[in-house]
This record gives structure tokens, C-alpha cells and sequence, in this order.
């Protein structure tokens, strides 16, 4: 095979899966929105989510920021070396790390010592089979740590919340996937889709789940009864009121996909691989001798362009937007409530995993004080006079930083957080105690923030690697939406117990 055309050829899959979104799923979001009532957070999300998808298009750019752990799938013919095609899906990895397609995610575990190219031990993974075809197909999924942590496995039976007791049966397994479906709320970037695999061992159950993400939103199973289960879990879903984002509203998930298989009889395992709306999953065939792209996957039907919707900006959908310019004030902060939306212009700096842990038993780099801290970890680029410029810049998941939160906030006087899908309790009963304010932005937009971002001022403590540095940060309107307040009201809390009660309607056997 020549290896200069088959490097070529991954280059272009793993630049087309990060940028552009597979028709199938662009054609479920326009179905979401065309569902969603107007002027309401949730239409708001989705409105920016479709000017991200175009942003992402036109500057071949990544459309989420977290392109994930790099999963391909390779089916061989007999007789072709899958060691040279090993070697050349690592070469295209780093060089799309390298070019700004990929943000470099893969870290050491034992050091935390990011690689910087995406390559390590294990990854990015990779799974041959031979098949009779005289061609090579290679599948590509690009799936972000927000909705892989809220991937879920259950062991049958089982008690779940809402829905009393799963027995290993047809109707069980309707519960686990609803209450998957309930667990994820927002912080997996919904509307989402499910990929559910039903038997197997715990290994193999998640790779039957994430291979189902492989299949087209709009197939049938072939099997009459999942696919009737397949049917039902969206329809019931979508009457949860999680939404987009989990902000409340119509949408919820878009698209549910069940494998079953064997097991043996002591285990009975359904398992759940939850992706986020930037569903970011392509695949080609390759001329077995040349290496070269004969078809490209997912690219049946009409192409949805959101030309129109990428006129829209988030600002364009919602009435009042209170206007904040960093260093915030106490009492700006005080006057927020649940719902505001909120504009941002000055100097905000990002801050993850790495960052909080650092900042718990370390002084900060930079004053503090009144600021605003991101949940981002940015997929940056460096110009040929050293400058840096960001290419995806959207939020990550807050949900694990609940343990240090509320305490940086007090410590060095943090004014906002800005992330995605919410926190918990011990950081809501710091923002009352402190004044303070969580800000969810639209998980998934990186293009849209990325615009917003008008210059990088700094950086400190690169030595954790570009995604978990503190970039200091010159925006301009930058837009969230206030999800929990100074006054101890949350959002997620209220969207969390108003689904939990629309779960437990379907605690009775339905299959």
C-alpha cells in the first residue's frame, strides 16, 4: 500500500470528523429545533449550536474543543498489513494535533504529564477485524470526556431511582436506559445520543454500547423489539424536561441505538455510551492497494446548512442581557438571579482539573480577585512570531471541580465560574456565602466562544499541558446564561427533581 496516500487519507478523516458534522446528526438537531419552543433558553442553545456547526465548517476547525480519545475502527482485507496501518493512523494523529484539529488530550496517568501529540501508551485506540471485502473501511468516533463520564453501566437486577426495581427482562432494561437518560441531565452536553449494549462481560458490554454509535440516526434495528425499544426511549425521554443542555425544554436525546448479545448466567449487563450533541463520528473506504478515499460514510441524504441560523447569535434570542465588564463587583453579582443571561467583556482565565488542585495548596499567578474563572481547556495555536491564538474555546464539564470550588472562590475572591452542566451543593452554598455566580455556557460551542475570544494575554503553569494551563483570556460578549445564583437558587437542582419525577410516571411495566 502506499503509505504516503494512506496518511494522507486518515489525515482527512480525522480533519473532517473533528470539523464537520455528519449529516445524519445535522438533520436530528434541526428536528430538536424545529421542536423547541421559541424563546427559551433551550431555543437559544440550539440556535448557537447551529452557528457553531457552520463556524466549525467554514474555518475547518474543531467544533467542540474535547475531540476526545481518538477511537477508530479498521476492517481489513485478508493479507493487509494492519502494522502499516497503525503506524500511519499515529502519524495522522500527531499531525493533526500539530495543524490544531485535535487538542492534545493524551495524558500519563500515573504523572499527568500531557504527551502533547495524542499519542501514549493505549492510545489513540484501535480495533482490527478481517472481513471477505476486498476493500478497507476505517471508522472514526472523536467522543469528549464530558459525555464519556457519563457513560453508565447497570448489573441486573437492580434498584433505581424513580423507577423501583429492574429485573433481567425486556422491561428492565427499558429502566436502565431511561434512568441513564435521567442521570446524564445536562452535564454530558444533551441532546444527546445513546449507543446500549445488553449482555456481553463488562468489557465487552461498553464496546457493544460505543459501537452502536457507529450506526446512522435514522436506521432501524433489525430486531423488532429493539427497535420498538429504540423508538420508545426517545419519545419517553423527551418528556423528562432536561433540554438542551439541561436548562429544561423538548429535547432531550436524539437518537437511541441497541446491540445485544450473549452472556452467562450469573451477569446480566446493560450498558450505556452517552455522546453529546457534537456527535463527531465519520468513516471511509480505502482502495486496499493505493490507500486512497473510494467513499466517504454518513453522507446520505439532504445536508442541513444552518445558513440562516448562522446569522442568529445567542444575544439575538433573548429579550434582556446584562452586560458585566471583569473585575466584577459583590453587588453586581448579588443583583443576578436565576435566568439572567449575561454579556462578558474584559479578562477572564481558564481553569480545570489541574488548575484547581494546583490553586488549593498553592498561590495564585495572577490576582484574582473580583475575576471570573473558565471551565476550558482550549485547543490553542502558536503563529510564526510565537503569538498564541485560539482555535476551540467552549466549556468543559464543572461537575469535577465540586470539590475545590467553593473554596478557591473564597480564597482568592473569584467572582463567577463560567462551565457547563452545573455544580453541586457545596460550591451553591459558597456562591450565597461569598457572592458569587455559575454561569453555564453552551457545551459543545467552542467555535462560537472561540469568536468571542479577541486575544490571549498570557499564560501560566504550561507545565500541565495546553488543555489544563491558565490562559488569560481578552473577550468580548461573551454570552451564559446564570444557573446558579447568590441566593441559593439552582437550576440544575430544580431541572434534576422535576425529572426525577417525570422518570417515576414510568416505573410500571411497559415491554
Amino acid at each position: 500500500m502506499n503509505n504516503q496516500n494512506l496518511e494522507k487519507s486518515l489525515y482527512d478523516l480525522i480533519t473532517e470528523t473533528s470539523t464537520n458534522l455528519p449529516k445524519d446528526v445535522r438533520r436530528a438537531i434541526k428536528k430538536a429545533k424545529e421542536a423547541e419552543n421559541a424563546g427559551t433558553r433551550a431555543a437559544m442553545s440550539l440556535d448557537t449550536i447551529a452557528n457553531n456547526i457552520k463556524m466549525a465548517e467554514d474555518n475547518v476547525s474543531p467544533i467542540c474543543q474535547d475531540t476526545g480519545l481518538p477511537t477508530f475502527k479498521v476492517y481489513t482485507p485478508v493479507g493487509v498489513n494492519q502494522l502499516e496501518i497503525k503506524a500511519a493512523i499515529k502519524k495522522a494523529i500527531a499531525a493533526t494535533t500539530a495543524d490544531a484539529k485535535l487538542r492534545p488530550n493524551s495524558v500519563d496517568s500515573l504523572t499527568g504529564k500531557n504527551s502533547g501529540d495524542n499519542l501514549g501508551d493505549g492510545v489513540p485506540v484501535m480495533k482490527f477485524e478481517q472481513w471477505e471485502n476486498d476493500y478497507i473501511t476505517i471508522k472514526l468516533i472523536l467522543k469528549g470526556g464530558g459525555c464519556e463520564n457519563k457513560n453508565i453501566q447497570y448489573s441486573l437486577p437492580c434498584e433505581l431511582d424513580g423507577l423501583g426495581r429492574a429485573g433481567r427482562d425486556l422491561d428492565g432494561i427499558r429502566k436502565c436506559i431511561l434512568h441513564s437518560v435521567y442521570q446524564a441531565q445536562g452535564q454530558g452536553c444533551s441532546a444527546g445520543f445513546i449507543g446500549v449494549g445488553i449482555g456481553g462481560d463488562r468489557s465487552s458490554g461498553y464496546d457493544l454500547a460505543k459501537e452502536q454509535l457507529f450506526r446512522h440516526v435514522e436506521d432501524t434495528n433489525s430486531n423488532p423489539d429493539l427497535a420498538q425499544l429504540e423508538e420508545y426511549v426517545v419519545k419517553t425521554a423527551n418528556t423528562f424536561g432536561i433540554g438542551t443542555m439541561g436548562f429544561g425544554g423538548e429535547a432531550t436525546l436524539l437518537g437511541c441505538k441497541i446491540g445485544v448479545m450473549h452472556r452467562i448466567p450469573a451477569s446480566f449487563y446493560v450498558s450505556v455510551a452517552y455522546n453529546c450533541w457534537a456527535y463527531r463520528r465519520m468513516a471511509i473506504d480505502l482502495d486496499a492497494q493505493t490507500g486512497e478515499i473510494i467513499k466517504w460514510h454518513y453522507q446520505e441524504g439532504e445536508k442541513i446548512a444552518f445558513a440562516d441560523e448562522a446569522a442568529a447569535t445567542t444575544e439575538d434570542t433573548t429579550t434582556d442581557v446584562i452586560e458585566l465588564t471583569a473585575p466584577i463587583t459583590e453587588e453586581q453579582i448579588r443583583a443576578l438571579k436565576v435566568g439572567d443571561v449575561v454579556s462578558i467583556t474584559g479578562r477572564m482565565y481558564t481553569g480545570r482539573d489541574a488548575i484547581h488542585h494546583h490553586l488549593m495548596s498553592h498561590d495564585a499567578p495572577v490576582d484574582l480577585n473580583g475575576q471570573i474563572i473558565y471551565h476550558c481547556g482550549p485547543v490553542m495555536a502558536k503563529d510564526k512570531e510565537g503569538n498564541w491564538t485560539v482555535k476551540a474555546a467552549g466549556p468543559t464539564t464543572s461537575i469535577r471541580e465540586e470539590p475545590y470550588q467553593g473554596d478557591i472562590m473564597k480564597k482568592f475572591g473569584i467572582r463567577a465560574v463560567i462551565g457547563k452542566g452545573g455544580m453541586g451543593p457545596k460550591t451553591l452554598a459558597a456562591l450565597q456565602e461569598h457572592g458569587g455566580v455559575y454561569l453555564n455556557a453552551i457545551g459543545g460551542a467552542a467555535q462560537y466562544y472561540a469568536d468571542c475570544i479577541k486575544g490571549v494575554d498570557g499564560v501560566d503553569l504550561m507545565e500541565f499541558g495546553i488543555p489544563e494551563a491558565m490562559w488569560h483570556l481578552n473577550v468580548e460578549k461573551f454570552t451564559a446564561v446564570v444557573t446558579m445564583d447568590s441566593h441559593g437558587k439552582s437550576l440544575h437542582a430544580d431541572v434534576d427533581k422535576s425529572s426525577l419525577e417525570k422518570l417515576a410516571l414510568h416505573a410500571e411495566r411497559v415491554f
